[in-house]
């Protein structure tokens, strides 16, 4: 990227605080395994998480359903752009298993977009839920959605998943250079309808690339007025040359002060951080806002 004067924006470099470990184990080879029998996807895998070795090893990942490829390009994210394969039926029976074998209390499923499809996968995710719930009964299920509206969402959420999240990604001013047909106002429209069938609602951003700290504020407020009551916060790691460049590494004081905005507008759980991404560490997220929940409650 070439600055105003026409020379090249100089490379920023990775702050300490943005270093992780390479992490493996016992765990950690069990959920490769688990993965890998059942030929399966993860998001883990497919966006480069930077959280993928800490979260393997504790024995957890987040599974990514209706193929590896999607229907659209993101210019932020490094899963695979092209025309996808059909949706595989054997899919949901082996994420279901693979949640059990894995004894998992607390599941997360994402999916590539499918606008190839006349549902856009909705069916898919329907009978992914159902599967899911049959083998793992007491497993709490937190979805994390395209951006369906309507009777595609209520496809969906008529299988009540405890907790269902869609990203905002990106402030509303950058959203059109940076997401690929999903607008910012659409999302909230999404994030309003899930709420409006009292299910627990999430929303993720990352911050980093170029918005300003009262864009940011503005959207916790539209989010909250949404109807969302948790959220994460986390920094824009560029995945390869293909996505877009890293504008700023927010230092970890900005992301406390979100964190703190948010609560102060009324969420009941934000986790913000440097490292945070939209399922890491998502079930301590939810006993987080349990116990959030429980303390407001008591104060009332």
């Amino acid at each position: 990227m070439e600055d105003k004067t026409g020379g090249k924006r100089p490379i920023l470099r990775k702050p300490r605080w943005l270093y992780t470990t390479i992490e493996s184990g016992e765990k950690y080879g069990f959920v490769e395994e688990t993965l890998e029998m059942n030929h399966l996807h993860t998001i883990c895998s497919s966006g480069k998480c930077p959280n993928k070795g800490h979260c393997w090893k504790m024995g957890t990942a987040t599974f990514m359903i209706l193929g590896d490829r999607c229907t659209r390009a993101c210019r932020f994210c490094a899963t695979q752009t092209g025309h996808p394969l059909p949706p595989n039926p054997n899919e949901p029976m082996k994420i279901a298993r693979s949640i059990k074998a894995m004894k998992l209390r607390h599941c997360v499923i994402t999916s590539v977009d499918r606008d190839d499809l006349p549902d856009k996968g909705a069916a898919h995710w329907a009978r992914t839920i159902r599967e899911v719930r049959l083998a793992n009964p007491d497993v709490i299920i937190e979805i994390l959605i395209p951006d369906y509206r309507g009777t595609n969402l209520n496809v969906v959420l008529d299988e009540q998943p405890d907790i269902v999240g869609h990203n905002l990604e990106t402030v509303e001013r950058l959203t059109p250079s940076i997401r690929s047909k999903a607008t910012y106002r659409n999302s909230m429209g999404v994030l309003q309808e899930i709420a409006r069938r009292r299910i627990i609602t999430k929303t993720g951003i990352m911050v980093g690339l170029g918005e300003k700290q009262d864009e940011v504020i503005t959207l916790l407020h539209e989010a909250y007025d949404a109807g969302c009551r948790m959220i994460t916060i986390g920094q824009y790691l560029q995945p390869s040359e293909k996505q877009l460049d890293v504008q700023e590494y927010v230092h970890p004081d900005v992301f406390a002060l979100y964190k703190k905005e948010a609560l102060r507008i009324g969420f009941d759980n934000a986790e913000s951080g440097p490292l945070v991404r939209s399922s890491y560490m998502a079930e301590q997220s939810f006993i987080s806002m349990l116990i959030h929940k429980k303390k407001k409650a008591q104060v009332v």
